[in-house]
């Protein structure tokens, strides 16, 4: 269908859909906050310029929402978030503890790293999970990512674009990734976060709240659970099996019910992807993620 290109960042076909729809991306994006602070200057980063120790949660709402700006919102509003991102990025600085310097939040470095460790978090938990992907398809959604890196500023030629890729860029970023002060709390805090002031009425919950932070770090590849050594190992297998059953039962939540975990604006922003997508003569009955099936698609597109 002619113009596609106007109404989505990323079509319905892409593998993208697949995986940001799904919802194992909750523990793909505190996953991702994990990984993300084994660098010790991005983490500093995050510790000095934001109030992620206050509200973890409103760091990870926000991630949501411009992952789903840059893919199921209009060009228009990735562009919009783009630039607010990389104006953000541009007047921040961060204080290197250990050389004493100072350097750019938005160091093409940092940005390639966070990018990185972010989006082979959703990819590795959402196929660990049972979002059966093939090798093909794995590479196919690197590649699309490349597009998203585009929006905080990265070069999309210097961006990983296959699983062979990115294990190369991982094998070479490893050597200077180290266990900072900074990183230990946050994955403690990861682990048992305090809670919001709007959600304080929630701690006596808050114990629930464990084996989900326990799972995200679970998760993480050997090399990053061996660095931190934050929990006592437990079998691969039954890591997975929680991950498959976190899976089924978050996918099992009807869209309506599940989007409201979002922030306001990104449940507006959706509303508006399904209304312009119902326009161009997708059903959207089932919602976004029922358009993961192809007959629920223009027969032009259907294939």
């Amino acid at each position: 269908m002619e113009g596609m290109e106007h109404i989505v960042v990323q079509p319905p076909e892409s593998v993208t859909w697949q995986v940001h729809l799904d919802r194992s991306m909750w523990i793909g994006g505190v996953r991702g906050l994990m990984l993300q602070a084994l660098h010790p200057l991005a983490m500093r980063g995050v510790w000095q310029n934001s109030n992620f120790q206050e509200d973890p949660f409103g760091r990870l709402r926000r991630t949501a929402d411009f992952v789903g700006r840059v893919t199921f919102g209009s060009p228009e509003e990735a562009d919009e978030i783009g630039r607010r991102v990389r104006g953000i990025h541009k007047a921040l600085r961060i204080h290197d503890a250990d050389t004493g310097g100072t350097h750019r939040v938005d160091d093409p470095e940092l940005l390639l790293w966070v990018h990185c460790a972010e989006v082979s978090s959703y990819l590795e938990v959402a196929r660990r999970g049972g979002l059966g992907l093939t090798e093909r398809q794995a590479d196919q959604y690197l590649d699309e990512q490349r597009k998203s890196a585009s929006y905080v500023g990265l070069h999309p030629d210097d961006v990983p674009g296959s699983c062979a890729e990115m294990d190369a860029y991982f094998k070479q970023v490893r050597p200077g990734l180290r266990v900072t002060e900074e990183a230990a709390a946050t994955v403690r805090f990861l682990l048992w976060p305090r809670l919001p002031r709007e959600l304080r009425l929630l701690s006596p919950g808050k114990p629930a709240y464990f084996p989900f932070g326990a799972l995200c770090y679970y998760s993480l590849p050997d090399w990053a659970r061996g660095m931190y050594r934050a929990l006592p190992e437990v079998p691969r297998a039954s890591v997975t099996a929680a991950l498959k059953a976190f899976r089924l039962g978050m996918n099992a939540l009807p869209e309506n019910v599940h989007d409201h975990a979002f922030m306001p604006a990104t449940r507006e922003m959706l509303r508006a992807s399904r209304e312009r997508l119902g326009a161009a003569g997708y059903d959207v009955g089932k919602g976004l993620r029922g358009l993961t099936d192809p007959r629920r698609r223009p027969k032009e597109r259907a294939a």
